[in-house]
């Protein structure tokens, strides 16, 4: 069976934009890659053309990864979505009341996770924990540094 991969609009678009570009420029500048090694003269003992070989293997590789994760996506849709409650694509103020610190995240699917924009994975510890929250609860993620207690302050 199929995994389905939930993601936003947006990273479908970003997706298809860099699969687009693998397929076309991509492809062309490592077949002139290939062509320039295979000049050179005799393959067997041609590194540059053995080296531009696995890059084309390598680069067919991720289009078909990428290919593949476009088959499995699936766009969230945000209208049957409950408005009081956390869920993928939820923006949530947070205090951390563990050094009263407060944090905003946005609840993704893990393959568009990026911490440093504060998206973070529905899989993990701490989305799991805020997977369903509603404002002014305090609930708990068991982290690999122990417990972290968060009190919800806002929901988008």
């Amino acid at each position: 069976m199929t995994n389905l991969v939930y993601l936003s609009k947006e990273k479908v678009r970003e997706v298809e934009k860099e699969l687009n570009e693998l397929k076309t420029n991509g492809r062309k500048q490592m077949a002139e890659r290939i062509a320039e090694a295979r000049s050179h003269g005799d393959l067997s003992e041609n590194a540059e053309y053995d080296a531009a070989k696995e890059e084309q293997g390598l680069l067919e590789l991720k289009i078909s990864k990428l290919e593949e994760l476009l088959s499995r996506a699936r766009v969230i849709d945000l209208s049957n979505m409950p408005k009081d409650q956390a869920h993928i694509l939820s923006t949530l103020t947070v205090k951390n009341l563990n050094n009263a610190k407060t944090f905003k995240y946005t609840l993704v699917s893990p393959e568009e996770a990026d911490l440093e924009k504060g998206k973070i994975a529905i899989s993990s510890p701490v989305g799991q924990a805020l997977m369903g929250v509603k404002v002014g609860q305090v609930v708990q993620a068991k982290v690999p540094a122990g417990l972290i207690k968060f009190e919800i302050l806002n929901l988008e």
